[in-house]
């Protein structure tokens, strides 16, 4: 979703106030992206899928020694790991991967495990997904996030520390500009566990002297929502960069 904003107000605030009342309601777009398994598709599902979905460990390892493919995908692009990570079966994508699953493969949506745990808050399934050889650097959905802004969003600081521990790019930006910084002020709601996301990615050494499309960086839109708390982390993140 691009959102373009007037840029003929009087007074400098106003463009910041604009942005953050018409980015309200993109809040939920990167999880709206996101498209699971329907009631349709897990009735239908047979091999791997199914026994995927249902956390069947012993029928994974069964179909796997019978000559099934890991790595087979669903109609919309969705492999049995990827199917285990919407549906937070953790022993079954432990198996999958054990067994020749590809930690890196991405569904229609262009979402991969990683960002399916982080989202989820499945703090399990995605360290033994970056254990079994995934990427936490991977580019994903059509807005090219990353897992990383996907955590941010949503406060879930925990994730975003194992994120950073596997050398997750702290700096990536997406097509609307955003790093993980912006996007922790700019969705979240200021809330203590937005502040500690934000705190995790300064202790990274994020850039806080990013500007997205409207040439604002993670401290003017806290500034301008009044999230004091905020403010005082992101000035140590600024001009540190140049």
């Amino acid at each position: 979703m691009t959102c373009r904003f007037a840029v003929t107000y009087r007074f400098a605030v106003l463009p910041i106030a604009a942005a953050l009342a018409l980015l309200a309601g993109a809040s939920a777009t990167p999880l709206m992206a996101q498209t699971p398994p329907t009631e349709r598709e897990l009735r239908i599902y047979a091999g791997l899928h199914a026994a995927a979905a249902t956390g069947d460990v012993a029928a994974i390892e069964q179909l796997i020694a019978d000559g099934e493919k890991p790595n087979v995908q669903d109609s919309h692009s969705r492999t049995p790991l990827i199917v285990a990570a919407f549906r937070r079966q953790q022993a079954a994508a432990q198996a999958l991967l054990r067994l020749g699953a590809n930690p890196n493969a991405r569904d229609g949506d262009g979402y991969d495990v990683v960002t399916i745990a982080a989202i989820n808050h499945d703090t399990e399934l995605l360290k033994a997904a970056l254990a079994g050889g995934a990427s936490a650097r991977t580019v994903v959905g059509r807005d090219n996030g990353s897992a990383l802004i996907s955590a941010a969003q949503l406060g879930f600081t925990d994730i975003v520390r194992a994120l950073i521990e596997a050398n997750a790019d702290v700096d990536h930006v997406n097509t609307r500009g955003w790093t993980a910084l912006i996007t922790a002020v700019v969705l979240g709601n200021g809330s203590k566990q937005h502040i500690e996301a934000v705190e995790a990615l300064v202790n990274a050494r994020a850039d806080g002297d990013v500007k997205d499309q409207q040439g604002k960086r993670a401290i003017d839109y806290a500034r301008a929502r009044g999230y004091t708390d905020m403010v005082r982390i992101l000035e140590k993140a600024t001009g540190r960069h140049t």
